[in-house]
């Protein structure tokens, strides 16, 4: 079973720019950021995904400002976070799957999760 561990996370200003990480035990096909806004809530957004071709797919919240990038050789999920905004606050959980899937953003089509990182962003 692979296993991913997030980093990375903390408190950022509205406007700055954060990069967190997921370290994976190995590389699956499909791996993507999902963001969770509670602990109580336990729906989990789709922000970005990476398949094993290279196709990249964004959140229309977060195009233009957040760029994933996969490093196979280190077996690291970056997400780079850039212009951050108070909304983009939440716990950002890496997610996984062996094979492609039909909608890179929807969390039901991933096995494989982190704990996740927590984002806070001040104004």
């Amino acid at each position: 079973q692979v296993q991913l561990l997030e980093s990375g996370g903390g408190s950022v200003q509205s406007g700055g720019s954060l990069t967190i990480s997921c370290t994976a035990s190995a590389i699956p096909y499909t791996m993507g950021w999902f963001r969770q806004v509670t602990e109580k809530e336990k729906r989990r957004e789709g922000i970005a995904a990476v398949d094993g071709d290279g196709a990249t797919v964004y959140a229309d919240s977060v195009k233009g400002r957040f760029t994933i990038s996969l490093d196979k050789a280190k077996k690291v999920l970056s997400l780079q976070m850039n212009s951050v905004k108070p909304d983009d606050a939440g716990t950002y959980i890496c997610a996984a799957y062996h094979g492609r899937v039909y909608n890179l953003l929807h969390p039901s089509y991933y096995k494989i999760w982190g704990q996740g990182t927590q984002v806070t962003v001040s104004a």
